[in-house]
């Protein structure tokens, strides 16, 4: 009986000590993994990549260090690597069933950073939501929208959803339409829409203006008015147009309608 308790006394001291050794590597093994990290995102060449795709490659490389460690100090355990490889398959097998919608998450990170539809800093909408691309991580991707909030989107369906980038292009056209009365002067309106078009500081000096009568509505004639401007400055322009034309209409003494409706009486 003696012998039998040293024996296991003895065991248990030597898988406190290798316990011990693993729990030591975890530890520093994790830090140098932070350490090693910093010193690659700080490096030059790193820093020549695209925000969405350091942010990409840091959550990879980040797990795939801190596997590789959590194997290292198991192995310290006296575990064989054979064990561990087959508990990691079947471990992997019953994830990969339970966690379908993560591993979809992965592959559709993999495609958004393979084909690039949109990149950090980007303003997208998926008819969902809509905002600018702050973060695109292993498993979703991250939205601040105009009014300071944060979406977290899935990269499966992202990537499998219709989206629509607003930043992709330098230059944006913006088109707005205006109501008239049908007594108006259609030469007269177009050529208030050119002047102030032409005016505006945002106008983009090499892109054509246009205007046309666009519609016969119910209660009034539509134009159109068509001018690029560059995409930071699309807001900008919107508003600054909008408050010209009324002003400039109110001027030319152009009136913008309200709905009206005829009515006739049968005696």
């Amino acid at each position: 009986m003696d012998k039998i308790i040293e024996n296991i006394l003895d065991g248990l001291v030597s898988f406190a000590g290798k316990l011990f050794f693993s729990i030591v590597i975890i530890v520093v093994g994790f830090k140098l993994v932070g350490f090693l990290m910093k010193k690659i995102q700080n490096g030059r060449g790193f820093k020549r990549l695209e925000k969405s795709s350091q942010t990409f490659i840091s959550s990879i490389l980040g797990i795939t260090f801190k596997v590789i460690v959590s194997i290292i100090a198991i192995t310290t355990l006296g575990i064989p690597m054979t064990s561990i490889v087959a508990i990691i398959g079947s471990a992997g097998l019953a994830l990969g069933l339970a966690l379908q919608g993560g591993l979809s998450n992965i592959a559709g990170g993999v495609m958004i950073m393979i084909f690039k539809p949109f990149k950090v800093g980007d303003y997208i909408d998926t008819h969902a939501d809509s905002g600018t691309v702050k973060e695109i991580n292993v498993f979703h991707t991250v939205l601040t929208t105009i009014d300071n909030k944060i979406v977290v989107l899935p990269n499966g369906e992202l990537s499998n959803s219709v989206i629509v980038n607003y930043t992709a292009m330098k230059n944006r056209r913006l088109d707005l339409d205006f109501s008239v009365d049908y007594t108006t002067d259609i030469d007269k309106v177009k050529k208030v829409l050119y002047k102030v078009a032409e005016e505006s500081e945002y106008l983009l000096k090499d892109k054509e203006v246009f205007v046309g009568l666009k519609e016969h509505a119910d209660s009034a004639l539509i134009f159109t008015l068509r001018m690029w401007v560059r995409k930071d400055d699309y807001w900008n322009a919107r508003f600054e147009i909008l408050e010209q034309v009324k002003k400039a209409f109110d001027k030319s003494k152009i009136s913008i309608p309200y709905p009206q409706l005829d009515v006739h009486l049968d005696k």
